[in-house]
């Protein structure tokens, strides 16, 4: 309990939070907005190249490259932001694009032409999260203004976060909650994200029926899996976990009501002594396909939701279309076998950017339901060594960048470089 009260910091108040959002939006809808761009002015104006780490091919952590010259990305329609990014988050996803999972697929939903153009997504930048400052908006923009501090997870097909500044669409980002740095922040959207996609959109778990639900999580010591513990204790729901024992005590401080160490034992065999659940969240995969569905509560409508599937590895390995095929028929005769012999549902889960559910999260996180869980974080100029920190696994929490620096004022030259 003592790591997670030494991440509860003081909080602002969420009412604080709302009247100043509430401004923003009336200063932008009376006009004020072209104003204050003239005053924090898009960095295109003042530089046309950005730093970041990319990748060229794919490959182990030899092919991350450092440059400066990667042009800074524009505004290309009305509802886009332009994001000075203040730190990002590392995930396993990561590791693996570097190595090219999911090139087949994510390359078509880049550019539908890439089938025809190999090597077309290079130089590749990585990294999903980001917590960062607003410095331009489309004309169509609502909701952002420059200046405003927020938080998102990247869809995989965009160019990622390990960069000085990215480009998303307003539905995509979130206001940050003002209670956390930069770094905090930078842990929680993707690992969000994920969650909510497998325990609500694929478990239909939610705020509303949770309470009477019991929750295995599978491999809870990472991100998703710190983060879905809190959510899922804030929603009233009994939890428990599997994790090594050097994992028990941040579990059980985030929430976990009962922690089964998979190290002590056979693990399947000291779950299946406990009372059936209503959902399992897999976050491991490979063996746990063979037992995990035989700890649910028969013919209830319990569900084993799975975020490791075949889909991307088959389309890499077969192409679209067989890989596709394979995925889809695996998934099908999996959910029939499981229906039919004790009435219970198997779901694939998958990382799903939603600005809007952020939004919820942040009124979670000021509320002090959700603490960040940062376990590393290392400089922009150490991003090798934080993607070899990610590949030695057993993580506990997140590995975040600080990208710069989290004073993001405009000086006063670049006012007037703005305003000319």
């Amino acid at each position: 309990m003592g790591f997670v009260r030494a991440l509860a910091s003081t909080r602002f108040l969420c009412l604080f939070n709302g009247k100043a959002a509430s401004l923003t939006k009336t200063l932008v809808h009376a006009g004020c907005c072209n104003f204050r761009r003239n005053v924090c002015s898009s960095p295109s104006r003042l530089q046309s190249c950005m730093s970041a780490w990319v990748i060229d091919q794919y490959g182990t952590n030899g092919v991350l490259r450092f440059t400066e010259d990667i042009t800074i990305p524009a505004i290309n329609s009305a509802n886009e932001v332009l994001i000075k990014v203040s730190a990002a988050g590392l995930n396993p996803l990561d590791v693996s694009m570097r190595g090219g999972y999911g090139a087949a697929l994510l390359n078509l939903r880049r550019d539908p032409l890439s089938v025809m153009n190999t090597n077309s997504e290079f130089p590749l930048i990585l990294g999903r999260d980001l917590s960062g400052v607003v410095v331009d908006c489309g004309s169509g923009v609502t909701h952002y203004a420059p200046g405003d501090e927020v938080w998102a997870a990247i869809p995989p097909w965009k160019q990622g976060s390990l960069a000085e500044y990215v480009t998303l669409t307003e539905y995509e980002v979130s206001h940050k909650p003002k209670s956390l740095s930069h770094i905090e922040a930078a842990s929680i959207p993707y690992v969000a994200n994920t969650a909510l996609s497998a325990l609500v959109s694929a478990g239909g778990v939610c705020r509303e029926n949770a309470s009477d639900k019991r929750v295995l999580i599978i491999g809870a010591s990472g991100g998703v899996g710190t983060f879905s513990i809190q959510l899922l204790k804030a929603w009233g729901a009994h939890v428990t976990v599997t994790c090594s024992q050097n994992a028990e005590g941040l579990l059980r401080g985030l929430g976990a009501d009962e922690v089964v160490d998979y190290t002590a034992g056979d693990v399947a065999e000291q779950l299946d002594m406990m009372e059936k659940f209503d959902l399992i969240l897999d976050n491991v995969g490979g063996d746990t396909e063979q037992w995990a569905s035989g700890l649910l509560k028969p013919w209830s409508g319990a569900k084993h939701v799975t975020l490791v599937s075949p889909l991307l590895l088959n389309t890499d390995s077969m192409g679209l279309l067989d890989g596709t095929f394979h995925a889809l028929f695996s998934l099908h005769n999996r959910a029939f076998q499981n229906i039919i012999s004790n009435g219970v549902f198997y779901r694939w889960a998958f990382y799903a950017p939603d600005g809007p559910a952020l939004d919820d999260v942040c009124r979670l996180v000021e509320a002090g339901k959700i603490l960040p869980v940062v376990e590393a974080q290392f400089p922009f100029a150490q991003v090798p060594q934080a993607f070899h920190k990610l590949e030695e696994g057993h993580a506990r929490g997140k590995t975040v960048i600080k990208v710069t620096e989290e004073d993001d004022s405009c000086t006063e030259d670049e006012a007037q470089q703005a305003a000319q």
